[in-house]
């Protein structure tokens, strides 16, 4: 079996890259596909397997400011070449799931969600981009066809996976296609309980706005309990200067460093809405509890009372309650480990393996029926 691999782009390592490296490992001879790639800005091991860019690559200033080309995005993708293989398996939230295959090639597509920009967050991207204005009045027009594009890309996938239920619903309404939910690999295995917590609360990762870490410093000022913040972002300087001095910024941390913070807090606070998350499932990989919103991917993840506790509302006065009524103690850090090990990287391998032995061997099998006869 044949097996190619297809992402949007490497220009990060985020949560995307982190399935598309346990698919790189599951391939090893696989190559991987993908628009562009920017060796400064992600690690060496997505290079293991081979990487084949398309034309984007070697046009000017495509790398850096890939935004500007956008509109030759559906056609790079429907540039790869993808004859030589039998099973294709796109990662994407964006262009990948676009790739054209033949009819004696399967197409699997793990879809991390429906293009944000094109379908559920337009109108705040274009307010948001910094751009001029020229650009931006060009941009409602441009967005328009490429979701229109994007629709009939759905169309050429054979199957559908998705990383939570929360995207599988947005991947029947935007695409009218069902998917099966496979949830994204976690690395648990680097994470331990602690013999013993310390007294402050955590919470981390990019700082970008929708994250709502804002709302996190108004409670912990009021309340003057510590706080530890770890990660970087636009955002960094201005949070900052919001809080008080029983918040402390961490900076970029090591996967050490990481873990240990995760498993000495009281809790990990997780006030945004995320379509999986994988920072809380790190949390109760290191035996603590969670204090999330009750949206998105942490409906699926947190379960209250067991591994953690939902507020209701994205406001400080919600989560503020939320922590006054805590209690670390009530808690069992095992049984949390326990609960995160269903998200492990193991079984993301394993579920997705399965997953493709079965439904290439139901493709092969639909392939070989004898000839109709009149």
């Amino acid at each position: 079996m044949r097996v190619a691999l297809v992402h949007d782009y490497l220009s990060q390592d985020g949560g995307a890259e982190r399935v598309l490296q346990a698919l790189q490992e599951l391939y090893p001879e696989a190559p991987t596909f993908v628009l562009f790639h920017d060796k400064k800005k992600v690690p060496e091991h997505y290079f293991k397997n081979e990487v084949r860019p398309s034309f984007l690559q070697h046009i000017p200033f495509a790398v850096e400011h890939y935004r500007w080309f956008l509109p030759l995005m559906p056609l790079a993708t429907e540039h790869h070449n993808l004859k030589d293989f039998d099973v294709v398996i796109s990662s994407t939230s964006a262009f990948a799931k676009g790739v054209l295959t033949g009819p004696d090639t399967l197409h699997l597509s793990y879809c991390h969600t429906p293009t944000r920009y094109l379908w559920t967050d337009t109108h705040s991207y274009i307010e948001e981009l910094n751009t001029n204005r020229f650009i931006k009045a060009l941009l409602p027009s441009i967005i328009s066809k490429l979701r229109m594009w994007d629709r009939m890309s759905a169309e050429r996938v054979d199957h559908f996976w998705s990383n939570s239920e929360n995207v599988r619903r947005r991947i029947q309404k935007f695409y009218k296609r069902d998917a099966e939910v496979i949830y994204p690999p976690v690395e648990t295995t680097k994470f331990k309980i602690a013999e013993k917590p310390g007294n402050y609360f955590l919470t981390g990762g990019r700082l970008v706005p929708y994250k709502r870490f804002d709302l996190i410093i108004k409670v912990f000022n009021r309340l003057g309990w510590p706080l530890k913040i770890f990660g970087a972002g636009p955002e960094e300087a201005k949070l900052k200067n919001m809080a008080k001095s029983n918040i402390e910024f961490m900076g970029l941390v090591t996967d050490e460093e990481k873990a240990k913070l995760y498993a000495e807090a009281q809790a990990f606070i997780h006030p945004q809405v995320e379509d999986f998350g994988i920072t809380a499932v790190e949390s109760m990989a290191a035996g603590r509890p969670v204090i999330a919103l009750g949206q998105g991917g942490a409906t699926e993840t947190v379960i209250p009372g067991l591994s953690g506790l939902l507020f209701t509302e994205q406001t400080w006065e919600s989560l503020l309650d939320t922590l006054l009524n805590f209690n670390s103690a009530s808690f069992e850090p095992t049984k949390i480990r326990e609960h995160a090990e269903s998200f492990s990287l193991e079984n993301f391998k394993k579920k997705i393996s399965e997953s493709v032995a079965g439904r290439y061997e139901t493709f092969l099998k639909g392939y070989q029926q004898p000839p109709l006869s009149f």
